[in-house]
């Protein structure tokens, strides 16, 4: 009699694979944060990408909080973190960052939901972000038959979109910046300004050293190394071009065009050193981007408390960008 299946991968209780391949995703997850009631915000969900059931949320700052009249609202598209494998537009953490990002900045944001792996092995992730980016698109030249909150741009302007994306969210940010290329042209009437990206998750088969350690409170080596073995298609290594920027076998960027580029990670994150190598190689390249590092931060201190001190600056540091990169 052969054995029962039994637990070959498990991502924190959150999502477990077992040895016959099943995939199992708890349904009672347990967050330790609560969902902040930001009386500034509205929000709502719709639908974005009808064949993979895909939805996204939208928030809006209440008309008290506009500069003006003549004012509109830049967009921010805000790509989730979880290691492609984990996150949700609903997930709390998700959520109030959205929220913050909408009353900090004064900006409607735009969380789509992607594709997990394993069930959905990347690239999906990066097409179904690109698949966003398109239905903003749809919005913008669909005029009066657009979603109430960016009917014919009276209230936004989708000549000032930035695309902020958190970890695995940061990797997808930078494949978008690298497809659409500066001046996101194949995205008209749609005009990318910029990319944020919080403490990308990159990869590589060598390691760096603050992959080794210390661990993070909420972050170690075997998570990392979970997430990778779960989300690249079936064979292949951390140097993949999904995975590593400037692994044997990605496109060379030194051709590339890329708009602005804004990297902020915590000096204690394990993924520290690679968000770090990626600044300076774009940087030698002679690509317009900023590196900022917060000193004994670790992974997610945006995310985990978008009321902070530390966020509180990482929002002046966001604002900053959004001002030299608006023209």
């Amino acid at each position: 009699m052969g054995s029962f299946p039994h637990v070959v991968e498990d991502c924190v209780g959150v999502l477990q694979v077992l040895s016959d391949g099943t995939i199992f995703r708890s349904k009672n997850i347990q967050f330790n944060m609560p969902v902040i009631d930001e009386k500034s915000v509205h929000f709502k969900d719709a639908m974005f990408d009808k064949d993979h059931n895909l939805q996204l949320r939208l928030y809006k700052p209440t008309l008290a909080s506009f500069a003006g009249n003549n004012y509109k609202l830049p967009i921010f598209i805000f790509i989730h973190g979880g290691g492609f494998c984990l996150g949700s537009r609903m997930w709390p953490s998700c959520h109030n960052s959205c929220l913050r990002l909408a009353s900090g900045l004064n900006a409607l944001v735009v969380a789509p939901d992607y594709r997990l792996a394993p069930e959905d092995r990347l690239p999906a992730a990066m097409e179904d972000a690109a698949s966003a980016m398109k239905w903003l698109q749809g919005q913008a030249l669909s005029g009066n038959n657009s979603h109430a909150w960016l009917n014919s741009g009276s209230e936004v302007d989708f000549e000032q979109v930035f695309v902020l994306g958190d970890s695995s969210g940061g990797n997808i940010a930078h494949h978008l910046a690298v497809r659409f290329g500066a001046g996101s042209t194949e995205l008209a009437p749609v005009r990318v300004r910029g990319y944020v990206l919080f403490a990308p998750f990159f990869g590589g088969v060598i390691r760096t050293k603050s992959e080794e350690g210390p661990s993070e409170a909420l972050l170690n080596l075997e998570i990392l190394d979970r997430f990778w073995r779960l989300s690249m298609p079936i064979g292949e290594t951390r140097d993949h071009p999904l995975a590593n920027p400037f692994g044997p076998w990605s496109p060379r960027l030194e051709a590339v065009t890329l708009d602005p580029i804004l990297v902020i990670v915590g000096g204690n994150e394990l993924l520290k050193d690679r968000a770090e190598d990626y600044a300076r190689r774009l940087k030698d390249m002679g690509k317009k981007i900023e590196y900022v590092e917060f000193e004994g931060r670790e992974h997610g201190f945006f995310n985990y408390d978008p009321y902070s001190e530390a966020a509180n600056q990482t929002l002046q540091v966001i604002r900053k960008f959004m001002s030299d990169n608006s023209s």
